[in-house]
């Protein structure tokens, strides 16, 4: 969805903007779902991200034609955000069953570009617990958890074509902003489509004057990244 049924530990690459001080409450989001547990993912936790992506290739197939590439797991906990991208706080969220297992994860990033944007960079829930309402739970706790620390606005980039991904944010109440082309996603190249969702009553209007790149009339960069 951002990226699954949907769509990092905070590690902080040279470039990168981070605010400091600005996020209260609670750690994490809750559990949500009867069963599970919730934790911060680190580096430390590299393989046994792999194997859920690998579990779940339907999210990776549509997204950049081609199933989890051997290093997403890797690449998924730390990666940097793109240069000169203010923001708070990166967060890699797993949810564990009773096994160990990760049954879901998230990429959340807090106050990016402008306070009170929270940007849901991955969602992917595991494709067993398709069709059993888990995936709209675990994101209402973590649309609650973000609105406890401050979010106004939750932004999502969905690839388009994924057609599910669309219905479920539909569902949750987000609204399109803007397509961007060219979009680079793995091998390949998309087309993102960027989609808001406001926490605190605010208008479109107040949101773009916050986030101008999420004007429908402004011009894809070269190499864009999704976010």
């Amino acid at each position: 969805m951002s990226r699954h049924e949907a769509a990092s530990t905070g590690l902080v690459a040279d470039g990168d903007t981070r605010r400091e001080g600005r996020i209260g409450g609670a750690l994490l989001p809750p559990p949500a779902v009867a069963g599970l547990r919730v934790r911060e993912l680190a580096a430390p936790d590299e393989a046994l991200l792999q194997r859920f992506f690998d579990a779940n290739p339907r999210y990776f197939e549509i997204v950049q034609d081609e199933p989890a590439r051997p290093d997403a797991g890797y690449q998924e906990l730390h990666e940097p955000m793109p240069p000169g991208m203010s923001f708070d706080r990166k967060w890699i969220v797993g949810w564990l069953d009773d096994a160990g297992d990760l049954a879901a994860v998230a990429n959340v990033v807090g106050n990016l570009i402008a306070p009170g944007v929270w940007h849901l960079g991955l969602f992917i829930v595991d494709a067993s617990r398709h069709g059993t309402g888990d995936a709209r739970a675990l994101y209402r706790g973590i649309e609650d958890w973000a609105r406890s620390n401050g979010a106004q606005w939750m932004r999502l980039g969905v690839v388009e074509g994924n057609d599910r991904a669309e219905r479920f944010w539909t569902r949750q109440g987000y609204v399109q902003m803007r397509t961007r082309e060219g979009t680079p996603m793995g091998r390949t190249v998309k087309t993102v489509l960027f989609k808001m969702k406001a926490l605190a009553g605010g208008s479109v209007d107040e949101y773009l004057a916050l986030v101008e790149r999420d004007r429908p009339e402004t011009p894809s960069p070269s190499g864009a990244s999704v976010r």
